[in-house]
């Protein structure tokens, strides 16, 4: 049985990526994936080297062929969005072509035209890769500037990782999940085992975390909280994790403020790698240490962390 683990965060900026990074350097095997298309930056970290890179297509766009161009116009008056600019050819005449920026891939043009010169495409929206890592196979992508479809492409992600793990008999995906809510966050969420978000104790946090964790509980996933930076108010730590507990989240622990954590990600390294014995390093392995008990308390065949009975403590290190 494949054990998904998706990395979550209310909001950019939470320390989620470098968490993944981190869970993926002392997991030893497992496949990773970063979900957040929008803004990949999971790669800074374990620097893979890419061994199949594949387009990513999604939506619909229009398409003018010109020699079937008559320069009618109609294209053009029925067009809501203004993405027909007419043009002069260089042997003369007038046509018409399409502005991808603008074109919304409702097919009206395609439809009306007369002389069939209108076709509608699969546009190229970005690409996802197989990478080889230090710590295991990657897949991770990049969605092109302007393009739409993100959860599509999320949803890639996540399927060729489960692939992987699959042909390799890994057990366990790790995924650096998108921030927020929205349409990638859900893709990202739906079919995993379980949701570990990542917050701050600030009031903002707060409120981020509680609808994150709302998502994922509307999913049947169990929630774990990690407080990153959690030495930077201790009072709202503590008012955090009273609530995420009271609300049936299982409590992984918290990382110090720590600029060890900076100065791994300049050398494109987990900070558990570059600062094994820094505040921020001890703390992230008593975090993995702790996600590891859970894991390994469950049945076979039992969603991970559903158990009543899962620790609140950290586990005895050796």
């Amino acid at each position: 049985m494949i054990t998904e683990v998706t990395i979550l965060s209310g909001k950019g900026g939470t320390g989620k990526t470098s968490l993944t990074a981190s869970f993926a350097a002392l997991a030893g095997r497992a496949v990773i994936a970063d979900c957040d298309v929008d803004a990949a930056d999971l790669h800074l970290v374990l620097s893979p080297a890419v061994r199949e890179r594949h387009a990513f297509r999604a939506g619909t766009e229009a398409c003018i062929v010109e020699d079937r161009c008559s320069g009618c116009g109609i294209c053009y008056s029925a067009c809501r969005f203004d993405a027909l600019q007419g043009y002069e050819p260089a042997d003369g005449g007038w046509k018409y072509r399409v502005d991808p920026w603008l074109c919304e891939g409702c097919g009206l043009c395609a439809l009306l035209c007369p002389k069939s010169a209108v076709q509608l495409e699969q546009p190229v929206c970005g690409e996802w890769f197989i990478s080889d890592t230090s710590f295991g196979p990657m897949v991770h992508a990049r969605l092109h500037p302007g393009r739409e479809n993100s959860g599509k492409l999320v949803a890639e992600v996540r399927r060729a990782a489960r692939d992987i793990a699959g042909e390799r008999d890994e057990r366990l995906i790790l995924s650096d999940g998108p921030p927020g809510i929205g349409c990638p966050v859900i893709a990202s969420l739906s079919g995993a085992s379980l949701a570990v978000a990542v917050c701050e104790p600030t009031v903002s946090g707060e409120h981020d975390l509680k609808r994150v964790a709302g998502l994922a509980r509307h999913f049947g996933l169990p929630v774990f909280v990690v407080m990153n930076r959690a030495d930077i108010n201790r009072e709202k730590a503590a008012e955090i994790r009273a609530a995420a507990e009271k609300e049936g989240a299982v409590w992984l622990g918290e990382i110090p403020f720590d600029p060890a954590v900076t100065r791994a990600q300049r050398k494109g390294l987990p900070v558990v790698q570059d600062g094994p014995r820094s505040a921020a390093g001890m703390a992230v392995r008593e975090v993995w240490d702790m996600l590891s008990a859970l894991l390994a308390r469950q049945a076979p065949g039992a969603a991970p962390g559903c158990s009543p009975e899962a620790p609140q403590e950290k586990p005895e290190r050796n």
